[in-house]
C-alpha cells in the first residue's frame, strides 16, 4: 500500500493541487491520478476558511468515488454535514465562509454539491484502519485503546481531540497532549492542530501545517515516512499555530 497522505485543506483547493502535481499526480481526467498507481489519503477538515471549499468537496468526492482515495471526516467536516441536514448550527469558525460560497450558486448547484457531500461523509468511517492494522487514519488523533471502537467518546476524541472541557483566554479548548503518551504499534496519522512543521512522536504524525493559517500544505508518504509540502498562498497568522515543549518534528524531508 503506497498512500500520499494529506493533511487539512480547508479549502485551499490552488495549494492542494499544487501538492498532488509535485507529488507526481497528473489532472488529465479532472482529479489528481498517480501513474504508479499511488493513492491519496486525506485527514478531514476539507472546508471552510479557505476561498474554494466546494472545488475541493466536489474533487475528493471524485477521488473517493472513483477507489483513488482515502477519507475521513474532521470537526468541520461534520459541521459542514449538520448544516446541510438543516440542524441549528451556528455559522461561525470558518463555516460562513463555505456557506457564503454555496450560497452563490443556483439551487441546482447548490443541490449537487449538497449531495455531493452528505454523499462523501455518510460512507466515510469515522477513521482508517490500513494496511493490516499498522497505519491508523483519524481527524484529530486517537488513543491506542479506542482503536476499534465507535462510541460517542470515541467520535468526540477523533473529532476534536483529547479535550479536557475548559477553555483558553480566547475561547478555544484546552487539548491535552494524548500523542506524547502513545504506546501502539500502529502508526497513527492525523490532523486537526496546526503546528509549523510536521510533528512526529511515538509513531504519531501531525500534518496539519496550517496552510490556511498562511504556513503549507503537507504530505506524508506511506510507508515512506517522507514529507511534501506547498507554501500557502495566505498571510501567516503566528498565533493559530500550537507549539510544544520539546517538539520533535520530522527530518525526512524529499526535494
Amino acid at each position: 500500500m503506497k498512500l500520499d497522505i494529506i493533511g487539512d485543506i480547508h479549502g485551499c483547493y490552488e495549494e492542494f493541487k499544487q501538492l498532488t502535481e509535485k507529488l507526481g499526480y497528473t489532472w488529465e481526467q479532472g482529479y489528481p491520478q498517480h501513474p504508479q498507481g499511488r493513492k491519496l489519503a486525506f485527514v478531514g477538515d476539507l472546508t471552510d476558511r479557505g476561498p474554494s471549499s466546494l472545488s475541493v468537496i466536489e474533487t475528493i468526492y471524485l477521488l473517493v468515488k472513483n477507489n483513488l482515495a482515502y477519507y475521513v471526516p474532521g470537526n468541520h467536516c461534520d459541521k459542514l454535514y449538520r448544516f446541510f441536514l438543516g440542524r441549528n448550527v451556528k455559522i461561525a469558525h470558518g463555516l460562513e465562509t463555505t456557506v457564503a460560497e454555496w450560497e452563490q450558486l443556483n439551487k441546482k448547484e447548490q443541490q449537487r454539491i449538497k449531495g455531493m457531500f452528505k454523499d462523501l461523509y455518510e460512507n466515510a468511517p469515522l477513521y482508517h484502519i490500513l494496511d493490516n492494522q499498522k497505519l491508523v487514519i483519524a481527524h484529530a488523533g486517537i488513543r491506542e485503546d479506542y482503536i476499534g471502537q465507535y462510541h460517542n467518546k470515541v467520535k468526540t476524541f477523533v473529532l476534536y481531540g483529547d479535550i479536557s472541557g475548559e477553555v483558553h483566554a480566547d475561547g478555544s479548548p484546552v487539548r491535552r497532549d494524548w500523542a506524547k503518551y502513545y504506546k501502539g504499534n500502529a502508526t497513527i496519522v492525523y490532523g486537526h492542530t496546526p503546528v509549523r512543521e510536521v510533528r512526529e512522536i511515538q509513531r504519531t504524525y501531525n500534518i496539519d501545517t496550517g496552510v490556511v493559517f498562511g504556513g503549507k500544505l503537507t504530505a506524508l508518504q506511506y510507508p515512506e515516512l517522507t514529507i511534501k509540502s506547498v507554501p500557502s498562498s495566505l498571510p501567516f497568522i503566528a498565533e493559530k499555530f500550537r507549539t510544544f515543549e520539546n517538539q520533535p518534528v520530522v527530518v525526512k524531508q524529499s526535494p
